[in-house]
């Protein structure tokens, strides 16, 4: 890491350490006497592009005294010195002619000028290169360090600031769907370098597209990292776009080409809102059927099938310019108890670890992920550490999100990540009921943390941190460690304060054709088809929809929906909602059907316990009725587990509209189920019930 780049004086941390948080750091924000420089963003060292299908679009970047730089698209100039190798329209993109030669791009304002060379080569002069259309080459110097300079010119506050997300999901017991000026000011005071948006946040595709602009207009200096949790399948934020089936669905798909689909299009309809970086892809290896956070959020129990999926889904996602983050390491998939609500710890050593959770994120790494997430979770052969809780003042072992043998010692060090860091959210009762939430914070980032997600209480957070580098607890070039990585993430992914407000009615209109547009329907589409898992088939299915058999669709948690899909292939089947065991009268109308279809939905262990309500009803079915039953598995693949004497079943993975439909017409035969376990369903004395990689098909 570079040198301590602005070495304050202790009397100036604390003189700017009298003036609050909550009053605004004006500092060089407000300078209006205009640029000292005009660079190109692709000459920036950290920087990296490449042309597609022969174009490049090049970015401006105009540079103030204070360091502090915004997107260049006013009166600007572009001129390429031999067009008979590249041309350069107005707004910057180069496209390449065909011939062989150099030229050079150069973009002026009238006062200051920059310019980055074009070759274009035949790809056999390339040894060892992969064939290529065009290769910028980069112009050196001093000028060029626009990090370095930024980090100088800020403020402490502007530096801790930087390192903060908070979320704003409701303000005064309201939902946040619009700019409250309290929420600008807030975002301006705290100088915030990103954001956290959920569900209840991102209503409509035009409400959100403005929401997330003015938090960008809201931002001083530096674009703002407008972060959600768009995973897919039971974690899906956006309420208007497509409704993608998650990651234990692809798993099931065993397709790279259709989970590099899904993140594209997750990442084109985020793209099109200003949402710049996905909380995605889970990465943890979910070996642990009782896992009541992870499950089918985790691509499956392979260590080399989640890594390969994960890097699909990457490549996708970031392809289109959004950031990915992979979650939650070391691994969160061989736990029994949600961090949300208590401590989970993971008891296995190194070797085992390297080997299957520490695997993907390891692939990851090595395939240039923008961002890793730490997991509130205990390992105590990696740190053994023991500190006091302050809930109860037992000795309990340090989170991963708070350890440095994790963190740095592990991630950083042993496995080489460079990348940036990110805190799960640090509101979770895993760390908020055992350690206080300015500590919490200071441990993470001592610990290696560069964004503190969802800190509890941000004026004592935002406080706190600055005390600790008052009194050198932590030092500023630690911090500032930090702030070279979320600058460059944003250089790297063009989250850049705008010189001019955006044209919002141009980006709500491509939003609107791009979030939920048919082609991202049809990837939905496909992928949930191609994920239904027939686990078991006692001559029961398909069933023909041209007999008008009655058929009878039970239970309770998202019935409606099963309901209706099958109802679309035979008109003769009925609904009965039921949360567990029928009455005798009840039972007797069972006999009346040809079929009857259960769909079951759990959650947890508790919920595919033989004994509760929802599988006592699926066993009195099989037991007690003559007519043939049919399980579904809504959310997880495991439900059969309680009932596995049932003549027919299938996995559905999740609850999107598209998934029932697929669960329906592979009922009917007419989508031929190809899915394959993506994990290991137990049955009794240590057996496989099913094995991973079963599935059957007609």
């Amino acid at each position: 890491m570079k040198r301590l780049r602005n070495r304050h004086s202790m009397l100036a941390i604390i003189a700017a350490l009298v003036v609050s948080p909550l009053t605004p750091q004006t500092a060089a924000a407000d300078n209006h006497e205009g640029p000292s420089d005009l660079v190109l963003l692709e000459n920036v060292p950290q920087v990296e592009a490449e042309f597609t299908k022969g174009e490049l679009d090049l970015t401006a970047l105009n540079l103030y005294e204070d360091g502090h730089f915004t997107e260049a698209d006013e009166d600007l100039s572009w001129s390429s010195s031999n067009k008979n190798v590249a041309t350069v329209d107005d707004e910057g993109t180069v496209t390449l002619s065909g011939k062989n030669g150099r030229t050079f791009i150069s973009v002026t304002d009238g006062t200051h000028k920059d310019r980055i060379a074009v070759d274009h080569k035949p790809a056999s002069s390339q040894e060892g290169k992969p064939d290529v259309e065009g290769e910028l080459v980069k112009q050196e110097g001093d000028r060029y360090e626009v990090i370095d300079q930024a980090i100088d010119g800020m403020t402490i506050h502007e530096k801790v600031g930087q390192m903060l997300m908070p979320d704003f999901r409701n303000w005064d017991g309201e939902n946040v769907t619009e700019m409250l000026p309290e929420i600008e000011q807030t975002v301006k005071d705290y100088h915030l370098g990103g954001v956290i948006l959920f569900r209840e946040n991102v209503v409509t595709t035009e409400q959100t597209a403005e929401l997330v602009a003015d938090y960008q207009e809201a931002s001083e200096k530096y674009g703002l990292l407008m972060t959600i949790d768009q995973e897919g399948g039971i974690v899906t934020r956006l309420q208007s776009g497509t409704d993608m089936p998650g990651n234990m669905a692809l798993g099931a798909t065993r397709s790279l080409e259709i989970t590099e689909d899904v993140g594209h299009a997750i990442g084109s309809e985020l793209e099109s809102l200003g949402i710049n970086m996905n909380l995605a892809p889970v990465l943890d290896v979910n070996n642990n059927p009782d896992n009541p956070v992870i499950g089918t959020r985790s691509f499956g129990e392979d260590p080399d099938l989640v890594a390969d999926l994960g890097i699909a889904y990457t490549k996708g996602l970031q392809s289109t310019g959004v950031a990915a983050t992979a979650k939650h390491f070391p691994g969160h998939g061989d736990t029994a108890v949600d961090s949300h609500l208590g401590l989970p710890e993971v008891p296995h050593d190194k070797e085992r670890l390297m080997d299957v959770e520490l695997h993907p994120f390891q692939q990851a790494m090595e395939a240039d992920i923008d961002a890793i997430m730490t997991a509130h979770v205990t390992f105590p052969k990696i740190d053994d550490t023991k500190v006091t809780s302050q809930k109860d003042g037992t000795e309990i072992s340090l989170p991963a999100t708070l350890s440095p043998k994790v963190l740095t010692g592990l991630m950083r060090e042993e496995m080489g990540y460079e990348g940036l860091i990110i805190t799960d959210a640090l509101n979770m009762k895993a760390i908020s009921d055992h350690f206080g939430s300015v500590d919490a914070v200071i441990r993470s980032v001592k610990a290696g943390t560069d964004i503190v997600l969802m800190p509890v209480g941000l004026e004592e957070v935002a406080d706190g941190l600055l005390e600790a580098v008052e009194t050198d607890e932590i030092s500023e070039e630690r911090i500032e460690e930090s702030v070279e990585r979320i600058l460059t993430l944003k250089l790297k992914r063009g989250i850049i304060k705008a010189e001019s407000a955006p044209d919002m009615d141009e980006i709500i209109a491509n939003a609107e054709e791009t979030v939920g547009s048919e082609e991202h329907q049809a990837v939905e589409e496909e992928a949930s088809n191609q994920s239904i898992t027939l686990l078991k088939n006692d001559n029961v299915l398909p069933l023909d929809a041209d007999r008008d058999e009655k058929v009878v669709v039970i239970g309770n948690t998202f019935i409606d929906r099963l309901y209706d899909s099958v109802s679309k292939h035979n008109q003769n089947t009925d609904l009965v909602k039921a949360s567990g065991p029928l009455s005798d009268e009840q039972l007797a109308q069972m006999e009346e059907a040809d079929h009857i279809i259960i769909g079951t939905y759990t959650f947890n262990v508790a919920g595919r316990d033989a004994n509760s309500l929802q599988m006592q009803l699926a066993n009195q079915l099989i037991n007690e009725v003559d007519t043939p039953v049919i399980g579904v598995g809504i959310r997880n693949p495991y439900d059969v587990m309680a009932y596995p004497d049932v003549d027919g079943y299938l996995a559905q993975y999740g609850f999107n509209d598209v998934s029932f439909d697929a669960t329906a017409s592979t009922l009917f035969g007419e989508n031929n189920p190809s899915g394959t376990l993506p994990v290991t369903i137990p049955g009794k004395n240590g057996n496989a019930l099913y094995e991973f990689g079963h599935g059957l098909n007609y």
